[in-house]
């Protein structure tokens, strides 16, 4: 569920008109939903409400610290990838004891930020990385909590880009390696094995796959509890999917911690949830405005302002995304279009074939469900800046990050002396 709809024929964000916010920041613009950050954090605690469970919100997803300061005052702590993400969330309010840091190739200044800060865990990836941690935590005379990341050799996920848990991804220890690792962080100073880190895929629509790897995972608690690792927590990361098109219907928050109680009963475990887009993918839009048609032989190209510099996930991942007219349209004919962006690259486009009522120059579309890796992914290529991102709440609304100008946009960079 959504806080997105027509009222009086135009597209509203919770009470917003988002012709309104276009009006006034102009095209593109990222738009949140305060109200649908808030329910979909509170459906997911709701789901495993009698458990001990730490819901870490995938920062990755989206890092507007105003996102983040709406999710913080919903209890939510954090999974963060890189420095910068530890910095966002202690900035956005995430106290440091609610966060973990996973990602696979930490560099030690950020393990140091991150045992100055006194996170919550860190999920290690490999032999090489544990090692490094450990030499870091000694010289800082700190003790690092960690959690193994294993892969469990099963397939998930909506795209091969997003299956992280298969053999042959570099995420995590190779699963007849996992009990090694461990038997390392008894022998060393400077780490503590608390808990078993797994993070399969996203975009998941079936939780079969992940019933296989938590029970594999469970199994593998118990044998390093008989071994002697006092093994507290079970990170299961994220990766629920949700829907991009109408017609999809991903399994309820309800179902996954159902079957999460089942795979975890008896065991004593504090479970550490990862979701990121689950709660963010559908709290956001891209609004931009159709610059003209461009009729062609075989189909006709509707050109608009955004750019895949904006929203990578069509060229990404081919993924699908809704678009909606901020005009509501009656039921009647359609054009076929391939909606495509500026950008000098011929993967510039948001949707191919696409039927939609008639659009002309100067009309605004709405690509829906881009709350998640949708700013976080921007760039500036072709020399295009930033694109804003605004927050609703009711029936007010604030600019979380301004579209830079050029000069703002080239600041970082010189002409060097012998050049001049």
């Amino acid at each position: 569920m959504h806080h997105f709809d027509y009222r009086n024929g135009r597209l509203h964000c919770e009470d917003v008109a988002l012709d309104t916010i276009a009006d006034e920041v102009g095209t593109p613009v990222y738009v949140y939903s305060s109200a649908t950050l808030r329910r979909h954090a509170r459906v997911i605690a709701g789901a495993f409400d009698g458990m001990s469970c730490l819901i870490a919100y995938s920062v990755k997803a989206n890092g507007n610290l105003g996102v983040l300061r709406t999710l913080a005052e919903e209890g939510c702590g954090a999974d963060v990838v890189s420095g910068g993400e530890l910095m966002r969330a202690r900035r956005a309010g995430i106290p440091a004891s609610r966060i973990v840091f996973s990602g696979v190739g930490k560099t030690r200044a950020e393990m140091r930020l991150a045992l100055e800060e006194g996170i919550h865990q860190f999920n290690i990836e490999s032999a090489a990385e544990l090692a490094v941690l450990a030499e870091v935590a000694a010289s800082t005379g700190k003790t690092a909590k960690v959690a193994v990341r294993v892969n469990p050799d099963v397939a998930a996920g909506g795209h091969p880009n997003i299956s992280t848990g298969k053999s042959g991804d570099k995420f995590g220890v190779p699963w007849n390696e996992a009990r090694k690792a461990y038997a390392q962080i008894a022998e060393i100073d400077g780490v503590e094995a608390v808990g078993v880190d797994v993070h399969i895929g996203s975009q998941i629509d079936d939780i079969t796959p992940m019933r296989a790897a938590f029970e594999k995972v469970m199994g593998l608690v118990r044998e390093l509890r008989q071994e002697g690792h006092d093994i507290q927590r079970v990170d299961l990361g994220g990766g629920l999917a949700i829907p991009y098109k109408s017609t999809d219907n991903p399994p309820p928050p309800s179902d996954y911690a159902n079957m999460i109680r089942e795979v975890t009963e008896g065991l004593g475990l504090e479970v550490i949830l990862e979701p990121g887009r689950v709660i963010a993918g559908n709290a956001g839009v891209l609004v931009t405005e159709a610059l003209f048609v461009k009729p062609g032989p075989a189909r006709n190209f509707l050109m608009v302002d955004a750019g895949m510099n904006d929203l990578m996930r069509p060229a990404l991942y081919q993924a699908h995304h809704d678009i909606l007219p901020l005009r509501e349209r009656p039921a009647g004919d359609k054009m076929r279009y391939d909606i495509v962006g500026p950008i000098c690259e011929s993967t510039d486009k948001f949707a191919a074939e696409r039927d939609m009522p008639p659009i002309e120059g100067g009309d605004r579309l709405a690509i829906m469900s881009a709350g998640a890796y949708g700013a976080v992914l921007s760039s500036q290529y072709n020399a295009r800046p930033l694109v804003p991102e605004v927050l609703v709440d009711g029936d007010r609304y604030a600019v979380i990050r301004r579209r830079p100008d050029f000069e703002e946009m080239i600041a970082l960079e010189s002409i060097p002396d012998w050049l001049s």
